[in-house]
């Protein structure tokens, strides 16, 4: 049985760990460096880091918050914010990244996929996918959730893998935030449309999603999560626990 992963998201905006609802509503929760350290030790297998502004603000990613932030974690980082061009990578990659979450610079640029790969290996490319419900269909939207390209979900899903991405971290804006569960249909629909790891993001209110999300969605790889785990309403080596309980394979 392959093991599921459990993932904290850090969304990191001037320097400090932040929290919305939807993506709006967006709130002060702590300092990166202190919370990565703390996931580090709490037994997460990997750590996701979003700079979720430097795309719609047209800057670069905050690379001393990541310099510090990956001098503490001794699990997989991956980095996101503001990857346009391959350069960007490498920007990321040798300040403590082990792989590049790409969104916004994919979508304006899908060669940056095929190319980054090229470079770097597929295991380095996770493609990030914001997705919400238009008119009954699974839309891709941009700039942190604020602008809808029309792209549809399930054939970006698709491209993304056929061009050498290694991964799919699948953010569901309907249920971001809201902890009502993940957004399983979305997550079975591209599932089914995709071999590599696919990371389920955007929704968990409690340990009973996580268990309903493995056990009801059997191609998903990992859950993410935000909320839960930097209020501390829920413990990661509980989780696990609990989820092992459940028949569910985990890293404890």
């Amino acid at each position: 049985m392959i093991t599921k992963r459990i993932i904290p998201c850090l969304d990191i905006r001037d320097g400090r760990v932040v929290k919305g609802v939807n993506f709006e509503g967006v709130r002060d929760v702590e300092d990166p460096v202190e919370l990565a350290r703390f996931y580090n030790e709490s037994g997460a297998d990997e750590l996701v880091f979003y700079d979720i502004t430097a795309s719609f603000e047209g800057r670069g990613l905050f690379t001393d918050v990541l310099e510090r932030t990956a001098r503490e974690i001794f699990i997989p980082l991956t980095v996101g914010g503001s990857i346009n061009e391959v350069k960007d990578f490498e920007r990321v990659l040798t300040r403590g990244a082990d792989k590049v979450s790409v969104n916004t610079g994919a979508i304006n640029s899908p060669a940056l996929i095929e190319a980054a790969s090229k470079k770097y290996g597929s295991q380095c490319v996770v493609l990030s996918m914001d997705i919400k419900r238009v008119d009954g269909r699974f839309h891709i939207f941009k700039k942190g959730g604020r602008e809808d390209t029309g792209i549809d979900a399930l054939e970006w899903a698709a491209y993304g893998e056929e061009h050498g991405a290694g991964e799919l971290v699948v953010n569901s804006i309907d249920t971001d935030g809201v902890r009502d569960g993940f957004d399983l249909e979305m997550l079975q629909a591209i599932c089914d449309r995709v071999r590599i790891p696919v990371i389920a993001s955007g929704g968990a209110g409690g340990m009973e999603h996580f268990a309903t999300l493995f056990k009801g969605v059997a191609g998903v790889d990992a859950g993410l999560a935000a909320s839960i785990f930097h209020f501390k309403e829920v413990s990661i080596r509980d989780l696990k626990l609990f989820l092992r309980g459940e028949g569910i394979e985990m890293r404890i």
